[in-house]
């Protein structure tokens, strides 16, 4: 057998530079690139065809600065990275996915406030409301985990509401609910506050957006069911949880002052409505990839502290938040024809290289990317074994055996590794579905980069390789790949000479 645990191949590519430009776009940049030096590494093999996480990089240091530019970037990261509560150890994640939370309320009334006939509301208005009740589901599980591990339990900034009278000094937004008794015969009142900035509480106020702020309260109410407060947003909060100081966290009003205004919207593309879709689906976009930048900081973390349990839970949040990125991409799609096509030649939105492709503007999404696939190289240290540097299977063994033990003290490793192949299967997801959504919102030669015009470009980088590469995890790949082999031999029993005989190998590395 060959070791399949080697270091990905190094390659080394020239900056590539440009002048900025207030436009998204910039005339592709010629790159230059050195051979290959093949290292050994854990969980690749070195193959010309493969996109290492060393071949992963952003577009042009122009088109990115552009970009950012574009979406306020650098003001939402600090709003992002900003910490009012040093003793809560989950603000880092917490707090970007409340913001971006409340950019989707700001999109439900861009929405609904469209004046262009031929908008299709109805389908927005149902895939945001979806959008919203899966950030909620996210966040309700944050919260969650952050109350059940005994470091982070009783951080989180909340207020307690209920009080002995059941009266509180109300600014405008307080309302008074009556708590159910309490076993004891003896029935005590609670107040629920609703948050001041957040848009959602208005959102119920208004006839058109009644529905579906009402549908996303009672979607907190249920998401937050296990957690010991609420968000505090509107929900009706029946059992008079204490309520998470949520403008304090979100800060709603500095970050509704980072929305697009009528004048940039005259300024920037002539009165393109499309824009305001495009604008604030980057902002949602890029608010939760920051917060799973943060939450692959405290998988590493976790895992160098052998805290698998909480590790393995961690990988499962980034992989519903890999499936969420394309949710939120997804929106494209609603986007009128003419009127996006037409946005995207004011913007000078163009993609010469698949290199040059729009996702790759993101230096947040080229960073999630590539910490998530480094994950790989923390395979020889769950399973506590290290690379042969002869090539012997050593990984793959102790996978096999893993597996097939069923030992208690290992069933985290085992959740930690089935976790980590998922986000891997979700990532690739994310890229398929990103180019399919290109090809439909801009048309196939686009999403190809333009193919029939690259002559001497890099092709190196490209989001087909990305969704189309080996996997991250051959070893454990081929210990269920020889698990399989193993008991197709058990059943069969043997059959043949041959068949007993490798039987036999199989058994003697499983048990």
């Amino acid at each position: 057998m060959v070791d399949l645990e080697w270091k990905a191949a190094k390659s080394v590519t020239a900056d590539m530079s440009g002048t900025t430009s207030p436009k998204l776009s910039t005339a592709a940049a010629t790159t230059t690139k050195s051979s290959p030096e093949t290292q050994p590494s854990s969980n690749s093999t070195h193959d010309p065809l493969r996109v290492t996480d060393h071949e992963l990089s952003p577009a042009s240091s122009s088109s990115c600065e552009a970009y950012d530019h574009y979406f306020r970037i650098p003001e939402l990261a600090k709003l992002w990275s900003s910490r009012d509560f040093p003793n809560w150890h989950n603000e880092p994640i917490i707090k970007p996915a409340l913001q971006a939370l409340e950019i989707t309320f700001r999109f439900v009334s861009l929405v609904l406030s469209d004046p262009r006939p031929y908008a299709n509301q109805r389908e927005w208005t149902r895939r945001l409301e979806s959008l919203a009740t899966s950030q909620v589901e996210i966040v309700a599980l944050l919260c969650e985990d952050g109350e059940d591990d005994p470091a982070t339990r009783g951080t989180a900034p909340v207020v307690d509401l209920s009080t002995e009278t059941g009266v509180l000094g109300r600014d405008g937004s307080s309302a008074e609910v009556w708590k159910m008794d309490d076993g004891r015969g003896l029935a005590h009142r609670a107040v629920s506050r609703t948050s001041e900035g957040s848009l959602l509480p208005r959102l119920a106020t208004w006839h058109k957006s009644e529905a579906v702020a009402s549908r996303t309260m009672f979607a907190i109410e249920s998401a937050m069911r296990r957690c010991p407060y609420t968000l505090g947003l509107g929900e009706p909060n029946l059992e008079g949880k204490p309520n998470l100081e949520y403008d304090l966290v979100c800060k709603p009003s500095d970050l509704h002052s980072l929305k697009r205004t009528s004048a940039d919207l005259r300024r920037l593309c002539n009165n393109n409505y499309e824009d305001h879709a495009l604008f604030t689906t980057h902002q949602i976009l890029e608010s939760w990839i920051f917060a799973s930048r943060e939450l692959l900081k405290r998988i590493s973390n976790r895992i160098d502290r052998r805290e698998f349990d909480k590790a393995s839970s961690d990988c499962w949040l980034l992989d519903r938040t890999w499936k969420l990125l394309v949710e939120i991409f997804d929106l494209n799609l609603l986007m009128d024809p003419d009127d996006f096509l037409r946005l995207k030649n004011q913007l000078s939105i163009k993609a010469v290289t698949e290199s040059e492709s729009f996702c790759f503007r993101s230096r947040g999404l080229i960073e999630l990317t590539k910490s998530s696939m480094d994950l790989k190289h923390r395979v020889p240290a769950i399973l506590s074994v290290e690379v042969d540097p002869r090539g012997g299977p050593r990984i793959q063994e102790a996978a096999m055996k893993l597996y097939r033990g069923h030992r208690i003290e290992d069933k985290d490793k085992v959740h930690l590794l089935q976790a980590m192949q998922a986000i891997e299967a979700s990532l690739k997801r994310f890229y398929f579905s990103y180019r399919q959504s290109v090809a439909i919102a801009m048309g196939s030669l686009e999403a190809n980069g333009n193919r029939t015009l690259m002559i001497s470009g890099d092709s190196s980088q490209s989001i087909s390789r990305i969704f189309s590469e080996p996997t991250y995890f051959p070893s454990l790949d081929a210990a269920k790949t020889f698990l399989g082999d193993f008991w197709h031999c058990e059943l069969l029993g043997g059959s043949n000479a041959n068949g007993a005989e490798d039987c036999r190998g199989l058994m003697k590395i499983v048990n």
